[in-house]
């Protein structure tokens, strides 16, 4: 059976995802939702997945959402390149760093955020993108300390989850014209992680729909 990704390419979850398959070497087919026009809101998309969010995983014959959780299947699944340690303590501090982005900024800046922000309360551009600095800022803020005595990454000498939740979320500060300078460490360990083949594979400009 082929494993089927519901996908949007400038989605952080997605990026999160297509990270993940890549580093553990599984082949996948993407099919395009895309979160600007509706797709995700259609009435067969929503019979698969009711929250109608993106990623979502069709494998082994299970229909798998939200994108920690599906990281956390294909590392049960496939013991190479583990995403946490065993150690209990160092596992816990992983975890808590990738929770720092995917729980303490993404949720805050997601699209549907951004949307509500400038329909229902009429927020002028501008401000929309102060707020989306100001919770990037805050995270990043927390995660560099964090991340003083981290190794080449910030799950140590190979990725993990922490960094498979960091890479996205730089990409979406840049976008937003984030300052990171006051970030070097999140700078350095991002510069090494694009440079590796599944996380340059998994970038929204490698798998943009022509």
């Amino acid at each position: 059976m082929s494993v089927v990704l519901y996908d949007f390419w400038r989605s952080s979850a997605c990026y999160r995802v297509r990270i993940a398959l890549n580093l553990k070497g599984i082949a996948y087919r993407p099919v395009d939702i895309s979160l600007t026009n509706g797709a995700h809101r259609a009435p067969e998309y929503l019979d698969k997945n009711p929250q109608g969010f993106v990623p979502m995983l069709e494998i082994d014959g299970l229909q798998l959402t939200q994108s920690l959780a599906i990281c956390d299947y294909l590392d049960a699944k496939v013991e190479t390149m583990p995403f946490v340690p065993k150690d209990p303590a160092a596992r816990s501090k992983v975890l808590a760093m990738a929770l720092v982005v995917a729980c303490d900024i993404h949720p805050l800046n997601n699209l549907r955020i951004l949307k509500y922000l400038g329909g229902q309360l009429d927020v002028p551009e501008s401000a929309r993108d102060d707020w989306y600095r100001h919770w990037v800022q805050e995270g990043f803020g927390a995660l560099e300390a964090m991340a003083a005595d981290c190794g080449t990454y910030l799950s140590g000498e190979t990725p993990g989850l922490a960094d498979i939740s960091l890479a996205p979320q730089m990409y979406n500060a840049r976008r937003f014209n984030t300052d990171l300078a006051p970030y070097p460490t999140l700078v350095r360990i991002d510069e090494a992680l694009t440079a590796l083949p599944a996380f340059a594979a998994a970038h929204p400009d490698a798998v943009k729909p022509a």
